[in-house]
């Protein structure tokens, strides 16, 4: 009878740890509520971030090989001004190590001489073609490169999936991890990842937080965030002659192309395609959405700017009713575009609007499924989630998406 409940016990002790034999948990409490940030929030409020209790704010600071993020300047000087700890981040889109490097120099000269509280951080997501093993090598020449030129400590932000499937044990030894995950967090059991803790988590793309407009991703960070060291980073001279900054958002409409477009906002063809994600350059429509990088900076400090929104005037539209939706008067949108006539705009017009505005209609964005494509990293990419989208489109599953398939978000 003894021995049968030592086998028992053994076989109940066996179970139990094969059940629980992978898991991937903090590195310890995670204490610090956190938000990252880029040009999609426009102007912050951070006097009512800061007093929303918010510890840190991760700011993007750079994209590919030659785009600063515009409200990077304003996002750290006022984030600074009002206490909260800062952290930078690089979304990076290198296809071969060369180019990783180059971009990983790009961000470092982009933060030169900024005082930085918490780790840098990568954000790789988007790999096009390129193969896992490829992706591996392109990460560590980044973070090598990067920490050559700061001096400092370097984390990866993924997801879940690819935490697992993607990145390798010799990549999660060059930094921790900073993961995208928006179920249960505390539960992350027989997860298999290259890593086996993390130091902060993602946990929302849907925060709301007092001083900023919209929603914003909710981060909580355990100490581990924070630097050994964050002195001042070093100087790194920019390797490019210039570099693309200012954000606006543009409608397609019928007869629209993309050099029309690039041409009406001083940049190129293929500076839309990529930051926009657009495989095929011929391939538009009425309706979708793009992002477009210009070359001028937010300014401003916490005392004295009140942010900027862009909109471009469609067909039917008047001062009065853009004033009415966004909440600001027709004097105001005469005084801040230097409109004569009042009664005289026209179609793709673009105004200068002042102020923390949020317009009261919706827009809806449509996009083309591409190889490879997954609901979450489309939400990403529109700053929404995977479920509204596939409510929005009758998918009865997030699995459920083909190439060619065109999305309403």
């Amino acid at each position: 009878m003894r021995i049968s409940k030592i086998i028992i016990f053994f076989l109940i002790f066996t179970i139990a740890t094969v059940n629980y034999i992978y898991a991937l948990a903090p590195q310890s409490e995670l204490r610090y509520e956190g938000i990252d940030v880029s040009d999609w929030q426009g102007y912050i409020d951070y006097k009512q971030v800061k007093n929303s209790g918010i510890d840190i704010v991760y700011i993007k600071a750079s994209q590919g090989n030659n785009i600063k993020d515009p409200y990077f300047e304003i996002n750290y000087e006022n984030a600074k001004a009002n206490g909260l700890k800062v952290g930078f981040y690089h979304f990076l889109t290198a296809v071969n190590e060369e180019e990783a490097k180059q971009q990983a120099t790009f961000f470092a000269s982009i933060i030169s001489g900024k005082q930085v509280d918490c780790k840098l951080a990568l954000d790789y997501e988007q790999f096009g073609r390129v193969g896992k093993e490829q992706i591996n090598q392109i990460a560590m020449a980044f973070i090598q490169k990067l920490k050559e030129l700061t001096k400092k400590q370097v984390i990866i932000y993924s997801d879940l999936y690819n935490s697992e499937s993607t990145f390798n044990n010799q990549l999660s030894e060059q930094g921790e991890l900073w993961i995208a995950y928006y179920g249960d967090y505390r539960n992350l059991r027989n997860i298999n990842a290259s890593w086996n803790t993390f130091i902060g988590v993602q946990y929302t793309d849907r925060g709301v937080v007092p001083g900023i407009r919209g929603n914003v991703d909710r981060d909580l960070f355990s100490q581990e965030i924070f630097l050994n060291d964050n002195s001042e980073i070093p100087t790194t001279e920019n390797p490019n002659d210039s570099y693309n900054t200012e954000t606006v958002f543009y409608t397609v409409k019928r007869g629209d192309t993309l050099g029309r477009i690039a041409e009406q906002y001083g940049t190129t063809v293929q500076q839309i395609a990529q930051i926009n994600a657009i495989q095929n350059v011929n391939l538009i429509y009425p309706g979708q959405v793009l992002r477009i990088h210009t070359n001028s900076n937010i300014k401003g400090s916490e005392s004295n700017s009140t942010g900027k929104t862009y909109y471009t005037i469609k067909r039917g539209d008047t001062l009065w009713g853009i004033a009415r939706r966004y909440g600001t008067t027709v004097q105001n949108l005469v005084k801040w575009n230097n409109i004569s006539n009042p009664n005289l705009i026209y179609p793709r017009q673009r105004l200068i609007l002042y102020g923390n505005f949020a317009s009261s209609s919706y827009t809806y964005s449509y996009y083309t499924v591409q190889r490879g494509d997954s609901l979450w990293r489309i939400a990403r990419r529109y700053r929404t989630c995977a479920r509204r989208i596939a409510r929005l489109n009758g998918l009865r599953s997030s699995n459920l998406i083909y190439p060619g398939l065109v999305l309403k978000i």
